[in-house]
């Protein structure tokens, strides 16, 4: 069964799965792979790998220490064409559809799609939208992008109807790191109710019961990161997969 299989029916079978963000810069290796290990055994669906900058050597060891603890699905949500590694289930392969910046359009894929076939690492083509979250965000800053307006849904779904009909499989709306504020509820919904792609929604996710709100608008998985830095030993993680889980 391929990574993108695996998803599928981890969604459909959850109603909505609950992904964990590891960012490579925020913590030592060994930390990042006990979160991982944690995060499996308090039933976390899958783990994200990758972040906005990497300023850490070690992460083709990170995937690889993480692989090798864990046997839920490592996927990278790469920040840029240095986040590949040969040891990752699969590799989100990301167009940043609401900013109008060519390199994150089609420019980085290029470089990365020799490597990623080389390396033989399963690519899941994605449409990645930037949401505005309140403040300036690390994503929003690196892409030298604007992020769709919080209160126009309909941007949102024109947006996501485009990922779908140029094929990708799935939508990320990233609010992003230490987001402000969360992707609305109104514009998940809206998504959800036009467009077929299964839906992944991230950033400023600060509790279960907002988490739960994710997931009941229509999110298809949800993905927390920050939030399990300080709080990672404090069943917070199990209050997030219970809260997130709806069947």
């Amino acid at each position: 069964m391929s990574t993108w299989e695996k998803l599928s029916t981890i969604y459909q079978q959850r109603g909505t799965g609950y992904v964990v963000l590891i960012d490579p810069d925020k913590q030592p290796l060994q930390e990042s792979v006990a979160l991982a290990v944690k995060a499996e055994q308090e039933s976390a669906d899958v783990i994200f790998i990758g972040g906005s900058l990497l300023s850490t050597p070690i992460f083709d060891e990170l995937v690889s220490q993480i692989k090798e603890n864990v046997t839920i699905p490592v996927i990278i949500f790469p920040g840029s064409v240095q986040q590949i590694s040969r040891f990752a289930d699969a590799i989100l392969f990301m167009s940043l559809i609401s900013g109008r910046n060519p390199d994150l359009l089609i420019g980085q894929h290029v470089m990365a799609a020799p490597i990623v076939k080389m390396l033989q690492i399963e690519a899941i083509p994605m449409g990645y939208m930037l949401i505005e979250s309140g403040r300036v965000t690390s994503a929003e800053f690196m892409s030298n992008t604007k992020p769709i307006p919080r209160d126009k849904p309909d941007i949102a779904v024109a947006h996501a109807l485009a990922a779908e009909y140029l094929g990708m499989k799935m939508i990320y709306l990233e609010a992003g790191s230490g987001a402000h504020h969360p992707v609305p509820d109104k514009m998940i919904y809206a998504i959800a109710k036009k467009c077929r792609l299964p839906i992944i929604v991230g950033g400023g996710i600060k509790t279960p019961e907002i988490a739960r709100q994710k997931a009941e608008a229509g999110a298809s998985f949800v993905v927390t990161g920050n939030i399990l830095e300080e709080n990672s030993d404090k069943g917070t993680i199990s209050q997030f997969a219970h809260a997130i889980h709806r069947s």
